[in-house]
């Protein structure tokens, strides 16, 4: 087991405590937690107590996701408290409770949040606590590795697609299943609207929700978080802001949030709406036939989408025994015989390719929520760890230039581009 360096973490503590940057999750927002101090975890190594944080407040002790956290303290031989708390607020707390000597046993916190714990000192390495990641899906594992190493295994993944209206394509004349990139998709969006529907709605607002929903576009044109302004980068922007001035898409998606665009797509009128796994249940209560398919790239394909979901992480103990229970709970939690309920329940996609096609067999629905997590990718990813938010800030809000008309796409883009490089140099 090697060195934790701990004089390292600390220092790298001071620097981030209460000043994390917020609004990273992918998923449906759940409010929640009590906003009062953390609870600490337990002192007894080698049974007693151990406690688990999670961003789960929706969820109380009679759910199965609360059941099967106390099934796997049962299974470790130790007892199981579980407290939740909203997903920013969890993350301030994790920062604040490991600046105190006082962390929780077990984490589990967004994706993208993982680097942010990791390179301030927070949590241990899967080197460290031997945590097996071999079954996950390797783009689903890259959102939490960070300078070669690991930080914990995802629990699931959600992603973005493309929900369609039946009635309205087919009034329009337009074969869903003809839409393979970004040339048939803006030919479907034009018939539609010239049958006197509307067109597509999708989050452009500006804060991290936007750049999750720009981010398919982007990287489906062949762009690169390193650089925003290459001709690439510019086609995405261009293609939403000529959706905008076509009437195509509506002016409202500046300020949609993922809710409100859902929303919009749930009156009847729209042809698509670009929108996650979380909206099924939603999906079922409109009223009208749907269908989805994936974000064509491009050139044709399905474009990588950010993965959104939670790691299951093992926070620095001052004493190191207890990682052998933490280890327990977590290869528990994260198991392949437990991946389905926990995913079922979360609404998630498994991480793993086994428990993925279980999910299919049972829905059949969810093959191309499949489809559209085998080819995402982490925001973190390609090792950008913690300058994600400082390149993703810059993006948001050249998207809302471009989209209001104040700058075209490259001027925005190039202006994004110098502020990304120098945030993170």
């Amino acid at each position: 087991m090697e060195s934790l360096d701990r004089g390292r973490r600390a220092a790298g503590l001071g620097l981030v405590v209460l000043a994390v940057t917020g609004g990273l999750t992918a998923c449906s927002g759940s409010s929640g937690g009590d906003g009062g101090a953390p609870a600490g975890a337990g002192q007894a190594a080698g049974g007693g107590t151990y406690t688990i944080w999670d961003p789960y407040p929706q969820f109380d002790d009679s759910s199965d996701w609360v059941k099967l956290l106390t099934q796997c303290g049962t299974q470790a031989g130790v007892t199981v408290k579980r407290t939740a708390y909203d997903t920013t607020d969890l993350t301030n707390k994790a920062l604040l409770a490991a600046q105190q000597g006082n962390s929780p046993d077990v984490l589990i916190v967004d994706n993208p949040v993982v680097s942010t714990l990791a390179e301030a000192g927070v949590l241990t390495s899967t080197d460290e606590t031997k945590i097996d990641t071999s079954a996950v899906s390797p783009n689903l594992l890259a959102a939490g590795q960070i300078g070669g190493k690991t930080y914990g295994i995802p629990i699931g993944a959600n992603t973005l697609a493309l929900y369609y209206n039946k009635e309205v394509l087919k009034k329009a004349g337009v074969d869903a299943a003809a839409v393979k990139d970004w040339a048939s998709l803006t030919a479907a969006l034009e018939k539609v609207k010239a049958a006197g529907k509307k067109g597509i709605t999708f989050s452009a607002i500006g804060t991290e929700e936007g750049s999750f929903q720009f981010l398919p576009w982007f990287w489906g044109a062949g762009a690169n978080l390193t650089k925003l302004d290459s001709a690439e980068g510019v086609a995405a922007l261009s293609l939403w802001t000529d959706w905008v001035k076509k009437g195509y898409a509506p002016t409202s998606v500046i300020n949609n949030t993922q809710t409100t665009s859902w929303q919009e797509f749930a009156t009847g009128d729209f042809a698509f709406g670009e929108n996650g796994t979380w909206q099924l249940a939603n999906a079922k209560k409109t009223g009208f036939e749907y269908g989805i398919i994936p974000i064509p790239a491009k050139g044709g394909g399905t474009a990588p989408a950010p993965t959104g979901g939670e790691f299951v992480s093992v926070p620095v103990q001052k004493d190191i025994a207890r990682y052998v229970a933490s280890q327990k709970l977590v290869t528990c939690v994260a198991s392949t015989g437990n991946s389905l309920t926990t995913t079922t329940t979360l609404s998630y996609i498994a991480p793993t390719e086994e428990v993925q096609a279980t999910q299919v067999e049972q829905n059949a629905e969810l093959k191309v929520w499949v489809e559209a997590v085998k080819a995402a990718k982490g925001r973190t990813s390609d090792d950008l760890g913690t300058k994600y938010p400082k390149i993703s800030e810059p993006m948001w809000k050249a998207m809302q230039a471009a989209l209001s008309g104040s700058q075209p796409p490259q001027e925005a883009l190039t202006a994004a581009q110098a502020t990304a490089a120098s945030a993170v140099q």
